[in-house]
């Protein structure tokens, strides 16, 4: 055993992508992988960083898809994820998808043969007091005895349930030729203006037939495994509640009470309202619209929402089973719990959705513990990426760009990236075409990501 490492518990794609980047800055790591020794529901083999789902990365577009985007700055912080797909890539036209199990077998590999790196395939059921510094990364699938662990950690009340998670709508795509802001009764709360959500009408006709799609919409299976998990806090799908009764939603989350129409000058049938959902007011969710439709009904359901004709999802909602933890209220800006510091947390379990976001969040994982193992003047602003970055937009969003009460999992999407900012070189122009400004967001982005790199590699030396 080396003295002193830095443990990493859970060998998916967060786990893996960490323990190269501490390895690769000459730190011992102990990995902690339970299988094969213990395997779940959803993985069958014992290679590191398996795919269980999809074999795709999704788009590969560095300049027009935000998930592009974070590819390339990946490959450009050595990426071992990233490496490991681009040299077991297969036609997908503009996506990056893999051959798994070559993929899986190579970081694998890579990470058995590393110096630096020691494999542990025994199940972690406690956190000794003497790691000194420990990442958790386990996914969705975490041992029910490592669960208990965590949340006696964290202090959450449960970590496995179903997520009835609802959409999130950038709100460049609303139309506010129907839409109006405002507050049930122009109430003004916390922080608010009593003009804090935007609202969409609908007319009675309107109302029935949203409600005939949502009952008739096409709506996600459970899988056997997962039918014994409760909803989160007991949040109902909104198309369960229209099966207990057509005027349910109206007397719910798409009651008209408070809000007067501007352009009628009365209050409609029924509405649905759209909620903040980051710091910089570019996405907007639907409140109270968790569902488990499948995602083409979404869009299409959704759409016939007056004012949302043309809404561009950031998120489509979805439910299924997960774990994560609350981490704008439990994790620092370098994602260590704050209670107690010498616990990180990475991937999936931080509140990010997707393979390439979780692997880049085991990416800053690493570099932060890093930072930390190897310069003891920490210094934590000084190391984290701007968030003009995929990277620092993603960090922001589940560190402190989200609202706790409403935390949900996210990928990335242009949206977490500000237009303007003032540690930025570049800030982008408000009256541009969709696709010239995400070009020139994602050349600001590798532009400032370059910059950091500079800085943090100075930081270590």
């Amino acid at each position: 055993m080396k003295i002193n490492p830095i443990h990493i518990i859970g060998g998916g794609l967060a786990g893996s992508e960490a323990a190269w980047q501490l390895a690769e800055s000459g730190i011992h790591v102990v990995l902690h992988e339970m299988r094969p020794n213990r395997n779940t529901q959803a993985h069958k083999s014992s290679n590191l960083a398996e795919l269980v789902c999809s074999n795709s990365f999704r788009s590969d577009d560095t300049y027009f898809n935000a998930v592009g985007l974070l590819h390339e700055e990946m490959r450009r912080l050595n990426s071992l994820i990233m490496l490991s797909a681009d040299s077991n890539k297969v036609p997908a036209g503009g996506a990056l998808a893999v051959d798994r199990d070559d993929f899986s077998q190579q970081v694998s590999k890579t990470l058995i043969n590393h110096p630096m790196v020691t494999l542990d395939y025994n199940e972690i059921t406690t956190l000794p007091d003497d790691w000194e510094q420990v990442i958790i990364a386990t996914g969705p699938l975490t041992s029910p005895a490592l669960t208990d662990e965590i949340i006696k950690l964290t202090g959450e009340k449960n970590l496995a349930f179903f997520d009835a998670i609802a959409p999130i709508i950038q709100i460049n795509s609303i139309d506010f030729d129907i839409a109006w802001y405002q507050s049930r009764y122009d109430k003004a709360g916390p922080g608010g203006n009593g003009k804090d959500y935007i609202n969409c009408p609908l007319s009675k006709e309107q109302f029935e037939g949203f409600i005939d799609n949502l009952i008739q919409g096409d709506k996600v299976d459970f899988k056997d495994w997962e039918k014994s998990t409760p909803y989160f806090e007991g949040c109902l799908p909104i198309e369960v509640m229209a099966e207990r009764g057509r005027e349910t939603l109206r007397f719910g989350p798409m009651k008209p009470i408070g809000l007067t129409n501007p352009n009628t000058g009365k209050r409609s049938h029924a509405v649905v309202q759209l909620r903040q959902d980051n710091a910089l007011g570019t996405l907007y969710n639907m409140v109270g619209f968790q569902t488990k439709l499948k995602y083409g009904a979404q869009e299409t359901i959704f759409r016939t929402i007056p004012g949302l004709n043309n809404a561009e999802f950031s998120r489509l909602g979805g439910i299924h089973r997960n774990t994560f933890i609350n981490s704008p209220r439990l994790l620092d800006s370098t994602l260590r719990l704050k209670k107690s510091p010498r616990f990180r947390f990475a991937g999936q379990i931080t509140g990010v959705e997707g393979y390439v976001e979780s692997s880049a969040i085991g990416l800053l994982a690493g570099k932060f513990a890093a930072a930390e193992k190897l310069n003891k003047s920490f210094d934590l602003k000084s190391i984290r990426p701007p968030e003009t970055t995929a990277h620092g937009a993603l960090l922001s969003y589940i560190t402190e760009g989200a609202k706790a009460e409403t935390f949900q999992p996210m990928n990335i999407n242009f949206g977490l990236l500000p237009a303007a900012n003032e540690n930025s070189l570049t800030n982008i122009p408000k009256k541009l075409r969709k696709k010239e400004k995400r070009k020139l967001i994602s050349e600001r982005a590798l532009f400032d990501l370059g910059l950091w790199k500079t800085t943090y590699q100075n930081f270590l030396n």
